[in-house]
């Protein structure tokens, strides 16, 4: 049941983005999105029963199995750490790069309080599929520290990319190389860190990996 949902999902992506490029990401999108693959209207309930929450989700997962492939097709090159990380967060963009506008789109339609959440746990998914495709196992504090920290990096760099003409998005690409700068550091700050000040870091860092307090 699930595979078919994701294979109608993947059907109805292209064309729906294509209608959220001019309408925003609303349920009207959906509907001539699902149209226009082919589908009948009814198909919009069974692959998108949550609305324009389940297409947000969906697009950002796609776009986190992409930079795991990109990790995965460069798993034999010698790369430092930082440039990997780097590269799980740039193969994100270069992902969304084709649908920039429907990109810009989804960042208005999810900054709306009431999806604070959904933001909230899409990001530290996409920040967890990038540590696990790096190979990471790390539990407890680490776990918490390191999805944290590149949950951060991942959000303020697509901000900054979605705002970013310049040829081939370099200015972004000097941004993100200065914010993973953050992520190499924290292993320093860790190390002076008392059990007291972890524990509240590991506290607010379970917080945004559920969305917050109060979340679903």
């Amino acid at each position: 049941m699930t595979q078919r949902l994701d294979d109608l999902r993947r059907k109805l992506l292209e064309p729906t983005l294509d209608a959220v490029t001019f309408e925003g990401v609303t349920r009207g999108a959906l509907k001539h999105g699902t149209m226009a693959a082919g589908e009948s209207p009814t198909s919009v309930a069974a692959a998108w029963p949550n609305g324009v929450d389940d297409f947000l989700a969906f697009w950002s997962k796609t776009a986190d199995d992409a930079a795991v492939a990109a990790l995965a097709a460069a798993k034999s090159e010698k790369l430092r750490i930082r440039d990997r990380v780097a590269l799980g967060v740039w193969s994100r963009l270069e992902y969304f790069a084709p649908q920039k506008e429907a990109a810009r789109r989804a960042a208005a339609a999810i900054a709306f309080p009431y999806r604070h959440s959904l933001a909230a746990r899409l990001i530290w998914r996409s920040a967890d599929a990038i540590w696990r495709g790096l190979g990471d196992t790390s539990t407890d504090f680490n776990y918490y520290s390191k999805r944290g920290i590149l949950s951060g990096v991942i959000s303020t760099t697509q901000a900054r990319w979605l705002t970013d003409d310049s040829m081939d998005a370099s200015l972004t690409r000097t941004y993100l190389e200065q914010r993973i700068d953050n992520v190499m550091q924290f292993e320093k700050v860790k190390s002076k860190l008392k059990a007291p000040a972890m524990d509240e870091l590991i506290s607010r860092a379970a917080k945004l990996r559920h969305g917050g307090a109060g979340s679903n």
